[in-house]
């Protein structure tokens, strides 16, 4: 990608103007004028231009009747037209020079029909023809908190370092909220539809090179041009984290993807392939997508696969050591200093002194949780660590009154985060009202801090699997191959 394309798609994500096409003045209805009233309640700093044929006003805004006619050239413009007028609208856009095009409007050839296919093609056509760089058609379009470009998804937002790639709108919508209401935050989002101009590879290039992003968060449902798709993922992925979410693979969901933005998923085969040549995370839920970004972006390199599990409870501790080998770990043989130091604090009655370690006077005391951190930092047998804490509940005869030690476990865990890879846990399940609410706040309570945390321990473990395959297959892939981004 050029310099001037990548200047020229960052008008996608902060524009200084942007012009709906297409904007109703009847009730309020889904198209260019909820698009309107959502830039308005984002509170997006530039000028907004509603055009249509007739209307003088609309929303408070003085209301255009064509692109001709607007003041300026606008950065962008974003179509709600029926998509037999797409193609004119386009043919304006390049005769007054607009350089970034969203196409909100669909049917096209996600309707499997030849006169769907002919106007795709007449888009992709047109754009061509006049340089235009065109999101969709189908699609939610771009999204950026930095910019005030939220109309979707997470609203207003919060800027953060996660760029999104995905086919799906509903799906992009969620991921934003979902990494938002962490904590975590998005640089940029794209949800780009049927892809009849700007795909993913080219997307994919634009964040690689994109400073205020430090990972991407990918939904897919097929690619055009596999061969390009890889050298650009395995370039991407060699400076910054690439996680992709794949829908598609099954004989159900092929059928659903032809129907929903028109894509050919491809064969199992050549996928797998590609995973193991380009080093891309590969996750099959939005939860392992969001999961993996949290521990690639906020942990440190592991030195291995050997796993302290810190807990409370002696069936917790055997199903512990199960989930950790099931899920490609180890669980680490301790140091016999550390065993020693753990003999000497842990209570031989009621507790466990080894790894899992079971000792429930952790989840209270703040300092002696902080003791074993050290102990754990300190052995060299012990490349990562798993932390879970317990809601006080009357069912384990804890006082629900209880001093929490959580801030004080952040404090200490945010001066200490590099030693080595730590996650928490915090096991709220069973549909307990009470119970989920206090879990989910405590879990973003962590995730706010820069610690991961997962409702789960199973959870937890695949994403340090994922911490590992990363690292191990960066250096196995050697350290040129991002040279070609």
């Amino acid at each position: 990608m050029e310099a001037g394309q990548q200047k020229g798609m960052e008008r996608f994500f902060k524009p200084r103007s942007i012009a709906i096409v297409g904007v109703s003045t009847k009730s309020f209805r889904f198209g260019g004028l909820s698009f309107l009233q959502k830039f308005q309640e984002c509170c997006f700093p530039g000028r907004i231009y509603p055009v249509h044929p007739r209307a003088s006003e609309i929303r408070g805004l003085k209301a255009y009747p064509s692109l001709r006619s607007l003041p300026e050239t606008p950065d962008l413009v974003v179509v709600c037209v029926p998509a037999d007028s797409v193609p004119g609208v386009l043919r304006e856009c390049g005769e007054i020079g607009v350089g970034c095009v969203h196409i909100l409007s669909s049917g096209f050839k996600e309707l499997g029909t030849a006169e769907g296919q002919r106007l795709e093609e007449e888009v992709a056509s047109i754009a061509r023809e006049q340089g235009l760089l065109v999101m969709g058609p189908n699609c939610m379009g771009p999204y950026c908190p930095e910019g005030r470009v939220t109309p979707w998804g997470a609203i207003p937002g919060l800027a953060g370092p996660v760029g999104v790639i995905s086919q799906s709108g509903t799906l992009t919508q969620r991921i934003t909220e979902y990494l938002c209401s962490l904590g975590m935050g998005v640089s940029k989002a794209a949800s780009f539809g049927n892809a009849a101009v700007l795909d993913a590879v080219d997307l994919l290039e634009f964040l690689g090179r994109d400073e205020e992003t430090h990972a991407v968060a990918m939904y897919l449902e097929g690619v055009p041009d596999g061969r390009r798709f890889l050298k650009r993922a395995r370039g991407v992925n060699a400076i910054k984290p690439v996680v992709l979410w794949r829908g598609g693979e099954s004989e159900a969901g092929q059928w659903a993807a032809r129907s929903h933005t028109g894509s050919m998923a491809g064969a199992r085969h050549l996928w797998e392939a590609f995973y193991r040549q380009s080093g891309v995370t590969r996750v099959e839920s939005m939860d392992e997508l969001v999961d993996a970004v949290f521990a690639l972006l906020l942990l440190p390199k592991p030195q291995g696969r050997r796993v302290f599990l810190l807990g409370g409870g002696g069936g917790t501790s055997v199903v512990s050591g199960d989930a950790c080998v099931r899920a490609g770990l180890e669980v680490a043989s301790l140091s016999a200093s550390t065993l020693e130091a753990l003999r000497r604090m842990v209570p031989a009655v009621g507790s466990i002194a080894g790894n899992p370690l079971d000792y429930w006077r952790a989840y209270e005391d703040a300092q002696e949780l902080i003791r074993i951190l050290e102990l754990a930092f300190e052995d060299p047998s012990v490349d990562m660590i798993v932390v879970d804490r317990m809601i006080p509940r009357a069912a384990y005869h804890m006082p629900e009154t209880a001093a929490d030690a959580s801030s004080e476990v952040i404090e200490y865990m945010e001066q200490n985060s590099r030693k080595k890879p730590v996650v928490f846990t915090v096991d709220f399940g069973g549909g307990d009202p009470d119970l989920t609410l206090r879990g989910s706040s405590l879990v973003a309570r962590f995730c706010r801090a820069g610690l991961p945390a997962y409702p789960g321990l199973v959870r937890a473990l695949r994403a340090l699997a994922h911490l590992c395959r990363r690292y191990e297959g960066l250096r196995l892939r050697g350290p040129d191959q991002g040279t070609s981004l």
